[in-house]
């Protein structure tokens, strides 16, 4: 779970600045920020109201992350070393290419 509590209690209740939470908690001043900014866009005060738990209060804040990542399944290894095997003008960049053609979304080099 983020620090989503300490940075609002040491915001609203204790009243530090940003910079001053960043340094207590060990975190980027840019996430004191962030999770400030969105709290204030939604309206959210502390103390958090006692009808919401923190999961709640992480779905108000972070809503485009209630999903799980999408399970991207990796390429079939017997295939890849069957086709390198068939011609000798097939490679790996090939493969790969093609794959990426096929698979946009999956895994690839980072």
């Amino acid at each position: 779970m983020r620090k989503i509590k300490e940075i609002l209690r040491l915001h609203h209740e204790i009243g530090l600045s940003r910079r001053r939470i960043a340094e207590s908690l060990q975190v980027a001043y840019s996430t004191v920020g962030d999770v400030i900014r969105r709290a204030n866009g939604v309206g959210l005060g502390w103390p958090i109201p006692d009808t919401m738990t923190w999961v709640d209060v992480e779905r108000l804040l972070y809503p485009g992350n209630t999903n799980k990542p999408k399970a991207r399944p990796m390429p079939k290894r017997e295939q890849i070393h069957r086709e390198l095997k068939s011609q000798k003008s097939v490679t790996l960049q090939l493969l790969w290419y093609e794959y990426k053609q096929a698979n946009p979304d999956r895994i690839q080099y980072s």
